[in-house]
């Protein structure tokens, strides 16, 4: 029998950039997304798929991140699962109300053991998939959140978000959410900032454009392509404008339950070798930079 999840999918991010402008030119004509609404200097942007956003970006002094937002399942008790996540370590903040971007709903937010904000929208509008021009994402397919505390974090999200560890290769945590690998990963480091966050294709070949896209407009390839161990998806890295890491991918491993939770024995390559074909080079000292740099903020 499959486990219901009280929280379905990964529904959005909201980031900090330093030009507001140049991140609407740069995420809607180079990365793909497309424009849904301004208001009250905030951005949203969706891709192709049923979300109404996946982005949502704010003039600030510096690069950051605000949020994450994840998507409650229609059944879910929204007073028990913010009662779940706070029992598990998270600070109360705001408390279960309509939502006012795009796609409404209800929802709340709360700040987790080291005041990173964490959002729940249950019952938002989908709206009508766009037609697939064979570039754009899709959807979001994962955040990436490095940890100082990785077994509290792990701990928080399946106690309190009911939240399926599908791996662990030594260095990350892979945690589920419905049928995908995962949906969230949790890096070990020494501070607690915003590893990258990670954009679906449908297609291999969508997600080798985008990155084409990317390279015609003079931005380096930050890593890859190549494909994972955990998840087995195909990868393509980059560092936006701002110094903030984003990935196009494609092809992540649907699991269920039957699925074996992996260990770091599991994911032993030979020296050198960066990802699953032996072909991808290293990550470059940029990318490796910026992985750390982004700060969470309120």
């Amino acid at each position: 029998m499959a486990t219901r999840f009280p929280v379905q999918a990964l529904r959005s991010v909201a980031l900090i950039v330093p030009d507001l402008p140049r991140a609407a030119k740069f995420y809607t004509d180079i990365w793909g997304l497309v424009p849904v609404s301004e208001d009250a200097g905030t951005l949203y942007l969706r891709g192709i798929g049923d979300d109404p956003y996946v982005l949502a970006l704010t003039q600030g002094p510096q690069a950051g991140i605000k949020q994450v937002t994840w998507r409650a399942d229609p059944a879910t008790d929204l007073e028990h699962l913010r009662a779940s996540m706070i029992a598990a370590g998270a600070q109360a903040e705001q408390g279960i109300a309509p939502q006012k971007d795009p796609g409404g709903g209800i929802g709340f937010s709360v700040l987790d053991h080291a005041g990173r904000r964490i959002a729940v929208v249950q019952g938002d509008t989908r709206p009508v998939p766009l037609a697939n021009d064979d570039w754009r994402p899709v959807r979001l397919a994962h955040v990436n959140i490095n940890s100082a505390s990785i077994d509290t974090d792990i701990a928080f999200y399946r106690d309190g978000m009911g939240m399926v560890q599908t791996d662990f290769n030594g260095t990350m945590a892979f945690l589920r959410t419905n049928d995908d690998h995962h949906a969230l990963v949790l890096a070990k480091a020494e501070i607690n900032t915003l590893n990258h966050v990670s954009f679906l294709h449908d297609h291999y070949d969508h997600m080798m454009r985008a990155g084409g896209k990317m390279c015609d407009a003079g931005f380096a390839i930050g890593w890859g392509p190549g494909r994972h161990g955990p998840g087995d998806n195909v990868f393509f890295y980059f560092v936006d404008p701002f110094g903030i890491v984003i990935e196009h991918t494609a092809e992540v491993l649907l699991v269920d339950d039957s699925y074996p939770v992996g260990g770091p024995k599991d994911w032993i390559w030979p020296e050198g070798r960066v990802d699953k074909w032996g072909i991808c080079p290293p990550k470059t000292a940029e990318c490796k930079a910026a992985q750390l740099a982004i700060p969470f903020v309120r």
